[in-house]
């Protein structure tokens, strides 16, 4: 079960997401600021922080720039009233995950922090698992139930990267640039020649597919 913290000094608030995370069986621990968030920390395992910006004693942007220069990957969602585009800059810049506004819409607030623990999940066990698919960073292979295949790099990586994120649109510049490198003199058409053999490779597996998104560029669709 994940274990989340939430750091607030609004007592109201730090009710509110306690009850909406318990919702959904999470562990919830809760601090009045950054200080003594570090210290629950010290005595406790956390798999995630929702953090406020503005508190006493030390705000969430000392708060993350502190775990940060300890080396932590702790995914960090900042939750904060202040709306400009300075101030999520300034969160990112310190070194957050994710940056939501007050008022917090609770199936909103739910989906990021899915999704941040679905990363760090994923960070953490080198491995993607799509229904009874899985794919395995560390020797570059696809498996589903007795068929295991084993991808070429370019594939594999293109692959993890569009199911590390389903949903998301990525251009060919940017998979292009993720994938071989920005100083690679290979055209960004490489990109379309390695999703068709993806295509082709997976086709008919019911897990999931590759999308083309007309004028956009490409996205994975989980589909289990």
């Amino acid at each position: 079960m994940f274990h989340i913290l939430v750091v607030d000094d609004d007592r109201s608030t730090r009710r509110l997401m306690r009850a909406i995370l318990e919702g959904e069986n999470y562990t919830v621990a809760l601090a009045e600021n950054g200080a003594q968030a570090l210290e629950i920390m010290d005595r406790e395992h956390v798999d995630l922080v929702v953090l406020d910006v503005m508190m006493p004693e030390m705000d969430g942007y000392a708060f993350t720039r502190a775990l940060r220069a300890a080396h932590s990957e702790l995914p960090v969602l900042m939750v904060s009233a202040k709306q400009l585009t300075a101030d999520r800059k300034e969160g990112y810049l310190a070194g957050t995950d994710d940056f939501m506004t007050k008022p917090v819409d609770p199936e909103e607030l739910l989906l990021h922090v899915k999704a941040l623990l679905r990363r760090a999940r994923i960070v953490s066990e080198r491995k993607i698992v799509v229904g009874d698919v899985t794919l395995d960073y560390d020797s570059f292979t696809v498996t589903r139930g007795d068929e295991v295949q084993s991808l070429p790099q370019k594939e594999f990586l293109l692959l993890y990267k569009l199911l590390s994120y389903p949903g998301k649109i990525f251009t060919r510049i940017e998979l292009m640039d993720e994938i071989w490198g920005a100083d690679s003199e290979t055209g960004w058409e490489t990109v379309t020649v390695h999703i068709g053999r993806l295509r082709r490779r997976f086709e008919g597996w019911p897990e999931f597919e590759i999308v083309s998104v007309r004028g956009l560029g490409y996205k994975a669709v989980r589909k289990a």
